[in-house]
């Protein structure tokens, strides 16, 4: 008989897949006004892409400069399903505006954090590590790209190929010519909430000669496809070392499968990190821990620092 805490999960996976949408109506969080300049932390920039045959409605990216672009690595960050298919300046959106991104930059430039930045999702053990790493080492953030994250008709690893070929013959080149950020694998990752953080895995997984570092919150996998995720990473590390985490959280509908994916990587002998922290899936937990737990750890990943 399978407990029921696992069957509750298990019965909400497949509305997660809609992940990050919400029927309630939430306030937008505020990004800097243009008008004005911005604060210490950085600004954002549009970056926008002719259509192609492989997208047709082109593409379009906000992407953050912090205050010292050619130091920063660069982050390439995908949202979740809830903006998918709905426009290119919602997908682009999501993670700055609707997921409180630019808000979780600058307060890491600022710490400590409290229980309230982690909307109160939180452990009072690792809000202490997230702090300790703070103060061992300050913050100086990346920079991070974050593309419309479309709707595949096709699901598998097969099907994210072309966006993410846009993702790396065109994104990648683009932020580094606009920011100047280095040009290295070490220092160029991938990361995505539900729906984006499957994308992020087949992609970053695919091409590990682009993507030093690659992590995933909630990905919105299914348990089968375990063996999937560890072939994927066998593969990879056959070619070159990649830094992996997997992300998720007590109240994640996708946690068991999530669990089963690293089971699998274990058993094929693949180094990589399994945080499961307090929170639920959607955009509380983006707002919070999700986003924090991103920023951060890619961060310090990608400028060869400690894990938080």
């Amino acid at each position: 008989m399978i407990p029921l805490r696992r069957a509750l999960l298990q019965a909400g996976a497949a509305l997660a897949l809609g992940a990050c949408r919400d029927d309630k109506k939430l306030p937008e969080p505020a990004m800097e006004s243009p008008a004005r300049p911005p604060p210490p932390g950085g600004s954002w920039r549009t970056l926008d892409f002719p259509p192609t045959p492989d997208l047709p409605e082109g593409e379009r990216a906000l992407f953050l400069l912090p205050d010292d672009p050619p130091s920063a690595p660069l982050l390439i960050a995908l949202h979740g399903r809830g903006e998918a298919g709905r426009g290119l300046e919602i997908g682009a959106g999501a993670w700055p505006r609707d997921y409180a991104l630019d808000r979780l930059h600058r307060r890491l430039l600022a710490p400590p954090l409290t229980a309230d930045d982690l909307q109160r999702m939180q452990s009072p053990a690792r809000l202490q590590r997230l702090n300790d790493s703070l103060a061992a080492k300050p913050y100086k953030g990346l920079c991070v790209a974050c593309p419309a994250t479309p709707v595949l008709a096709d699901r598998s690893v097969e099907g994210a190929e072309a966006f993410g070929r846009f993702l790396i013959d065109t994104l990648v080149p683009r932020a580094r010519a606009e920011a100047r950020c280095p040009a290295r694998r070490e220092a160029t990752g991938i990361d995505g909430v539900s729906m984006g953080g499957r994308i992020a895995l087949f992609v970053g997984l695919s091409h590990p000669e682009v993507f030093g570092v690659v992590g995933a919150l909630q990905p919105a996998l299914r348990e089968d496809e375990a063996p999937l995720i560890a072939a994927l990473a066998k593969r990879a590390f056959a070619k070159a070392s990649v830094v992996l985490r997997l992300v998720s959280s007590e109240e994640d509908p996708f946690l068991p499968a999530v669990r089963a994916a690293s089971a699998a990587l274990r058993a094929e002998g693949i180094d990589h990190e399994l945080l499961v922290i307090p929170g639920t899936h959607g955009y509380e937990f983006n707002r919070g821990p999700g986003g924090v737990e991103m920023l951060l750890w890619h961060e310090r990943m990608q400028r060869a620092l400690p894990p938080p």
